[in-house]
């Protein structure tokens, strides 16, 4: 590890001089010795990293949805050209190209951080053997020997021995303590992230290769930082657990505010989209008509959370416009009330209420048949007033009624 620290060494003199910025404004609020300015100023560096990182976040999250998309075409792809590895990567860069999607997008905000990861590495153990780096001088570096973190130093690791330990002023039972919580508190924030990214924000209708990697992800990650952890100091602990916790934050608000088409998230944000236009009567919000215009825009292409957001515009009398506005509109989808008609059920009936309806059918079928059987009318019919047409039966193969009076020329 300190290998790979020293590769980056030429931008710790930058993270140390930001360390040495916050130091000076939380060394006035707290003393310039505690753990509190020191910790403080490592949290500091993180949230002003992860703010410049906000641009390559959204590249990250567009070129994530964009693969998952892509996914069906990729594996149409490999199946065609399983036998023709170079056209199979022809193929790919061309899908790529066409689409504007970048494959290592994804990894951008892990690979802009690095550097700055292994050089707050590199800074704390120097500041861990009492040598000057950067921009700290020997009086920063000791007043960071001192500075514990719940009577963990932060420089002090989970491997370190008794002895090294003792020479920073501490206990390794605290240590211990302390590195053990922060590793499982790192990891459980790292599988959260992971978890609500693959159980609310991934398009169920499509099953791809690219959800069982992410599932994957979602275990593997956390096994490894666990792994990684007992060799991290104090102070890069707090590093990556704030770290976590702002991702796993982010990846909140992205959910909640932007979910990917066809997630549960999507259906949740859609479902209070509706409420909030049944409530006010309009779409409130630049963003919300950008979503409603993109809806209304795909037409039959819309998932099942669209079209159901459409469906429940129609029953509570609105109808979606081309710019994302809403009109007040009387009618409702034939669509909707055949569904709803299809979903009435008749109401279930006890045993009791069975019994005593099949008792009342049947009573009522004894009397239709008592009325079968008697006799219409016994009443004799006067001679001379029946009708013209039924003097006669009709015989076989004639028409019943009246008869039409035969040509004069077919008589013979």
């Amino acid at each position: 590890m300190d290998t790979i620290a020293s590769l980056f060494s030429f931008i710790t003199t930058p993270v140390s001089w930001i360390i040495v910025q916050f130091h000076s404004l939380y060394g006035a609020l707290f003393g310039p010795d505690t753990g509190w300015a020191w910790g403080l100023s490592i949290v500091s560096l993180v949230v002003l990293i992860r703010i410049c990182l906000i641009p390559l976040f959204v590249k990250q999250i567009k070129s994530m949805r964009n693969m998952q998309a892509l996914q069906p075409k990729m594996k149409a792809i490999q199946e065609r050209y399983k036998n023709d590895r170079q056209r199979q990567s022809e193929e790919m860069m061309k899908l790529y190209k066409d689409t504007g999607t970048n494959p290592l997008s994804s990894c951008l905000p892990i690979l802009a951080q690095s550097p700055f990861f292994f050089a707050l590495y590199h800074v704390l153990s120097n500041i861990a053997s009492g040598k000057t780096i950067g921009v700290l001088n020997q009086n920063l570096v000791d007043s960071a020997r001192q500075a514990k973190i719940f009577g963990a130093p932060i420089a002090a690791k989970f491997t370190d021995s008794e002895d090294k330990v003792a020479a920073l002023h501490a206990s390794l039972t605290d240590v211990r303590v302390i590195t053990a919580i922060m590793i499982v508190l790192m990891s459980a924030s790292q599988f959260y992230t992971q978890r609500q990214l693959m159980q609310k924000n991934v398009d169920l209708s499509v099953k791809t290769p690219y959800m069982q990697q992410q599932k994957m992800l979602m275990y593997i990650f956390p096994i490894i930082f666990a792994v990684m952890g007992i060799n991290f100091p104090v102070g890069v602990l707090v590093y990556w657990l704030t770290t976590n916790v702002w991702t796993m934050g982010q990846q909140m608000y992205v959910i909640n505010q932007n979910p990917t088409p066809g997630s549960k998230a999507q259906d949740s944000y859609l479902q209070r989209l509706l409420k909030g236009v049944s409530a006010h009567g309009e779409v409130r919000g630049r963003r919300k008509r950008n979503i409603v215009q993109a809806i209304v825009a795909k037409g039959s292409d819309r998932n099942d959370n669209e079209r159901k957001f459409i469906a429940g515009l129609a029953k509570a009398g609105y109808a979606a416009q081309a710019d994302g506005t809403v009109i007040k509109s009387d009618t409702v989808t034939a669509d909707a009330d055949v569904g709803a008609a299809a979903r009435r059920q008749p109401k279930r009936q006890s045993k009791s209420q069975r019994q005593s309806g099949g008792a009342q059918q049947t009573g009522e079928d004894k009397l239709s048949l008592q009325k079968q059987d008697e006799p219409q009318d016994t009443k004799p019919k006067p001679a001379g007033k029946t009708a013209p047409g039924n003097a006669r039966q009709a015989k076989s193969g004639q028409r019943k009624g009246q008869q039409r009076p035969k040509h004069p020329s077919s008589k013979k």
